[in-house]
């Protein structure tokens, strides 16, 4: 994971001429969930590596799909190999960046927007996604709550399961990001 929070420097540093302050976490977690009368489907990945530069905004996400864990492993088997694609498709990410100006010098707990690209299944939709950033002694929390419709992402469903999965995938992803330091 450790190449991750490096790729995910580089990237916020070429998009950027400013070097602020990084603030990274290895162990950032997305959870989603699909309620359908079928069947409910949750999974969990707790290594998501997320960094957010505190002079530009910017933010960067990046997971790999196969880390979420499901309480069913068939569950998890037809999520990688049917609908996300994981062997095509190994990596989501997010690229943004925070609307709303923050000092990060202030604990507080704010409401924020990150304005963006999500990238999942290979395809990328713009997206404005609202959360809480929590400032609290130079630590960094970000939680935020959205959905995601499969068919912006072109995640197919076969018609001998669609009852099973629901259209809209609820998710939640919570961060505790502290500065960071290299190695």
């Amino acid at each position: 994971m450790k190449n991750t929070i490096k790729f995910l420097i580089f990237s916020l540093l070429i998009s950027s001429n400013s070097f602020g302050q990084f603030y990274a976490t290895q162990n950032g977690e997305i959870n989603f969930f699909s309620e359908t009368p079928v069947e409910n489907i949750s999974a969990t990945n707790k290594t998501v590596g997320a960094i957010l530069n505190t002079a530009t905004n910017e933010l960067a996400i990046s997971m790999k799909m196969t880390a979420f864990d499901f309480p069913n492993k068939l569950m998890q088997e037809h999520f990688n190999e049917n609908y996300m694609e994981s062997e095509k498709f190994p990596i989501g990410t997010f690229k943004g960046k925070i609307v709303e100006m923050i000092d990060y010098a202030k604990n507080g707990t704010f409401d924020v927007t990150a304005k963006g690209q999500l990238t999942l299944h290979g395809v990328t939709q713009a997206r404005d996604l609202k959360g809480k950033l929590t400032i609290e002694n130079q630590k960094i929390n970000l939680i935020c709550n959205f959905d995601i419709k499969l068919a912006d992402h072109k995640i197919d469903v076969p018609k001998l399961v669609f009852a099973k999965i629901a259209e809209v995938i609820s998710v939640k992803t919570k961060y505790a990001l502290t500065p960071y330091l290299k190695k």
